[in-house]
C-alpha cells in the first residue's frame, strides 16, 4: 500500500507500536483511546495493528488493545480474536460471550491526554 510508505504513515506507525508496547500486563486501553492520544482517528492504529509483522505480533501485546466499550473487535479475523481473548484471560481479565471486557474499569490502562501533533509536519 503506497500510504504506508510514507514518512507521516511511518511515524504514525511507529508511535503505535511504542504505545501499545507500554500497555501493562492485565490492562487494555482501545483503539479510540491511542488515537486521541496521538491526535489521529482509531483507523490509523487498528491498521497499523492489523499489518504487524510476524515477529511484531509474537512481541508485542497487540491483544491489550480493543476497540470501544471494551470489547474484541467484531471485525476482525475470527482466529485473531479468538487469540485476542485467550490472551486476554491469562492476564486474568474476563469476557463475556459477545467480547466485552468485564469489570473494564478495573483494568483500563490510560494512554495519556491528548497531545497537540501535527503528524504532516517535518521533525527538526
Amino acid at each position: 500500500m503506497a500510504r504506508g510508505k510514507s514518512p507521516v504513515f511511518a511515524r504514525i506507525r511507529a508511535e503505535v507500536i511504542r504505545l501499545v508496547a507500554l500497555v501493562p500486563e492485565g490492562r487494555f486501553t482501545t483503539y479510540g483511546s491511542i488515537a486521541i492520544h496521538m491526535n489521529v482517528i482509531p483507523r490509523h492504529v487498528a491498521t497499523t495493528l492489523a499489518h504487524l509483522t510476524e515477529e511484531e505480533s509474537a512481541t508485542l501485546p497487540w491483544h491489550r488493545v480493543v476497540s470501544a466499550n471494551a470489547r474484541i473487535s467484531p471485525n476482525m479475523p475470527a482466529t485473531s480474536a479468538r487469540t485476542q481473548r485467550r490472551l486476554l484471560k491469562a492476564e486474568g481479565m474476563k469476557i463475556d460471550k459477545d467480547g466485552h471486557i468485564q469489570n473494564a474499569d478495573d483494568h483500563f490502562h490510560n494512554v495519556g491526554v491528548r497531545r497537540n501533533i501535527r503528524w504532516s509536519e517535518v521533525e527538526d
